[in-house]
């Protein structure tokens, strides 16, 4: 697991904004602080509450610059339909791949409904000197991250 003081694992994926473009982990850093919030798959209810309470504290998040980006193995279609469907504001990376999931050691099997090789829920927070300064990783999949120590950990 990536932890709090190690450098951020550079990565290049897909991003869901509605469009479907490149993310590169080293080219948003200097946008300010990162909220990567990884998950296991769109429209299951834990990570729809979670991708949710995020979008609840998105104005918290920007008015401290920190720009939130969920990651799942979900392509960049069923990701758009996601943010669609919730109203989600911030963009969904889609890591098909699952090359970062396997970077940042966070690859499980859900076996109850049949996911393999998707992300654990995990949120990390980067600076834009691409440390981690925040790192939190579910004990079990339906876990989700205290918002307000997240919240603490970006300034806001």
């Amino acid at each position: 697991m990536v932890s709090v003081g190690d450098d951020a694992l550079e990565f290049t994926n897909k991003v869901a904004n509605g469009d479907v473009e490149e993310f590169t982990l080293s080219e948003r850093v200097d946008d300010g602080s990162l909220v990567l919030a990884f998950f296991p798959g769109a429209f299951t209810p834990p990570c729809t509450n979670e991708m949710t309470s995020l979008e609840e504290h998105i104005d918290e998040f920007e008015e401290a610059d920190a720009s939130v980006y969920g990651l799942s193995a979900d392509s960049p279609f069923t990701l758009n339909a996601f943010r669609e469907e919730y109203d989600l504001s911030f963009p969904l990376v889609s890591n098909m791949s699952r090359e970062t999931i396997q970077s940042y050691d966070l690859e499980i099997d859900v076996e109850e409904l049949g996911l393999h090789g998707v992300a654990n829920r995990a949120v990390y927070v980067v600076n834009d000197d691409s440390e981690i300064t925040y790192a939190w990783e579910a004990d079990e999949p339906d876990n989700e991250p205290e918002y307000d120590e997240l919240l603490g950990a970006v300034g806001a």
